[in-house]
């Protein structure tokens, strides 16, 4: 009995590790060709004009997304749209175009998936990637691009960190979570890219759910930890990164800052009326 207790407890300590264990940016050099001196441009109009109509601002400051309302018509468009993306040779883009593409597909995958397996109440409990300790459905190979099946891991982890090695990525993807950074209203494009990114630095590191202080204490979201390589992999670092985009009085409480005190995530679903 007190073995059988103890191998219960010691599969869910796992469990929970390695639920929580975020994969490291390795390289998937299959999608590092490209074309530079390529002018041509990707159609992402139906995407931007599903984030105009379901991505709505709450009152504290969190984007969220009306799931439950979302007209069967847009459904099968946002279907439609991400075939028309995986048919595309993404290779004879340049880097412009392909960093969009891959920020559009992952943050379009994802809604998608929340819809085929909504009502949930986090994205935790859709789990379909295969592997018995897998949580989620990042690890699930979800469609093919130039004959290769990827998975949401795929576009984080293999393509988008390791090849433009910005940290605003991070600001950029969205997991359908509460406590991650704000899915942009509209569809980024290698014209407005910049923009949203550094946009998307500011919502979040000056919101309470990326960095507040309690006292003299400095508490981040859970995503500075599970990413630590990619904001310097120091503390030091990571704060001199914060300040980059923090407000004139959060910047102020940061230069006395020399270490992080806790870290937290919500994991609730990125929904309207939650």
């Amino acid at each position: 009995m007190m073995i059988n207790k103890f191998l219960a407890t010691a599969c869910l300590w796992l469990f929970s590790t390695l639920a929580i264990a975020a994969p490291s940016a390795e390289l998937w050099d299959f999608w590092l060709k490209h074309d530079q001196s390529s002018t041509a441009t990707i159609d992402h109009s139906a995407w931007d004009r599903y984030l105009q109509r379901y991505v709505k601002r709450s009152s504290d400051g969190i984007n969220l997304i009306n799931y439950a309302n979302v007209s069967s018509a847009d459904r099968t468009e946002l279907k439609a749209y991400l075939q028309r993306l995986a048919a595309i040779n993404i290779h004879q883009y340049n880097r412009a175009e392909q960093q969009t593409y891959w920020i559009n597909l992952y943050n379009a995958l994802t809604v998608d998936v929340i819809l085929d397996h909504y009502p949930v109440k986090s994205i935790r409990d859709i789990d379909i990637s295969p592997g018995f300790f897998s949580d989620g459905p990042w690890k699930k190979q979800l469609l093919a691009v130039n004959g290769k099946q990827v998975s949401l891991d795929d576009i984080e982890h293999r393509i988008l960190r390791p090849i433009w090695k910005d940290p605003r990525i991070h600001y950029a993807v969205n997991c359908a979570s509460i406590g991650c950074p704000n899915l942009q209203p509209q569809a980024f494009t290698a014209d407005n890219s910049e923009q949203l990114l550094n946009q998307g630095a500011k919502d979040y590191i000056n919101h309470p759910r990326g960095a507040r202080f309690e006292g003299n204490d400095l508490h981040l979201s859970s995503i500075y930890k599970w990413f630590k390589e990619d904001f310097g992999n120091s503390e030091s670092k990571l704060i001199e990164h914060l300040k980059q985009y923090a407000n004139a009085d959060l910047k102020e409480k940061l230069k006395h800052a020399t270490e992080v005190s806790g870290y937290h995530y919500d994991w609730n679903l990125n929904e309207i009326g939650r």
